[in-house]
C-alpha cells in the first residue's frame, strides 16, 4: 500500500494537468482561429460554438466534459490499485475538484481558462450520475426557456447542492460529496460574475437558434 499523502498529490497533480488540457484552444488553432480574440474571449464551449460553429462546440463540450469524468474514474482505479478503496469516493471528490480547478485555471495559458460547467458535469456523472442527470435537465429547461447558456448554467449550479442534499446520505462520505458541491457551485456562479452583470443590465447575449 502507497502513503495516502502520495497518493493525493499523485491524484490531484494529475487530475489538474488533465483538466488544465485548453481543448477550446486547441480546436481553435486547429480552425485557424484563436477563440480567445473573438467573442466573449473565453475558451469554453458557449464560445467556441459562437466563433468556430456548431461541430467545434459540442466536440469541446465532450472533451471538456471527458476531462472530469476520466479524472474521476482514474482516480477510483488508483484508490482501489492502492488499497484504499473503501475511500474511493473521498479520492474521486478530490480528482474532480482539482480537475474542475485545472480547466478553470489552466497553467499552460496563464491560468485563465473556462467556466468550469462542463468539466464539472463530467466529473459529477463519474461520482454521482443521477444527480448529473437531474441538473443537466434543470440546465436546459432554463436554457430552452431563456436562451441564456450563462442564466442556464448559473441557476444549475445553484441547484447542485440541493440535489445532492437529496439523493446522498449525508454520512462520511456523502457530507464530503455536498462539501464539493457547494465549492463548484460557488466557483462557476464566481467564474460567471461578468455574464451575471451583463444580464443585470440586459446586456447579455442570448444563444442564437441557429
Amino acid at each position: 500500500m502507497i502513503d495516502e499523502m502520495v497518493l493525493c498529490l499523485s491524484i490531484v497533480l494529475l487530475a489538474y494537468l488533465l483538466g488544465s488540457i485548453p481543448f477550446g484552444c486547441l480546436a481553435g488553432r486547429v480552425a485557424g482561429k484563436d477563440v480567445r480574440q473573438h467573442g466573449s474571449r473565453n475558451i469554453g464551449a458557449t464560445n467556441v460554438w459562437r466563433v468556430l460553429g456548431k461541430p467545434w462546440g459540442l466536440a469541446v463540450f465532450s472533451a471538456d466534459a471527458l476531462k472530469g469524468f476520466f479524472a474521476v474514474r482514474a482516480a477510483i482505479w488508483l484508490a482501489g490499485n492502492a488499497g484504499v478503496g473503501e475511500h474511493a469516493e473521498s479520492y474521486a471528490i478530490l480528482a474532480a475538484a482539482a480537475c474542475v480547478v485545472g480547466h478553470s485555471f489552466p497553467v499552460w495559458l496563464r491560468f485563465k481558462g473556462g467556466k468550469g460547467v462542463a468539466t464539472s458535469a463530467g466529473a459529477l456523472l463519474g461520482v454521482i450520475p443521477i444527480a448529473t442527470i437531474t441538473i443537466l435537465l434543470v440546465w436546459l429547461g432554463m436554457f430552452l426557456t431563456t436562451r441564456y447558456v450563462s442564466l442556464a448554467s448559473i441557476v444549475a449550479a445553484l441547484a447542485l447542492p440541493i440535489v445532492v442534499a437529496v439523493l446522498v446520505r449525508l454520512d462520511r462520505a456523502g457530507s464530503v460529496l455536498l462539501y464539493f458541491s457547494l465549492a463548484m457551485t460557488a466557483l462557476v456562479v464566481w467564474r460567471h460574475r461578468s455574464n451575471i452583470s451583463r444580464l443585470r443590465s440586459g446586456t447579455e447575449q442570448r444563444f442564437s437558434r441557429e
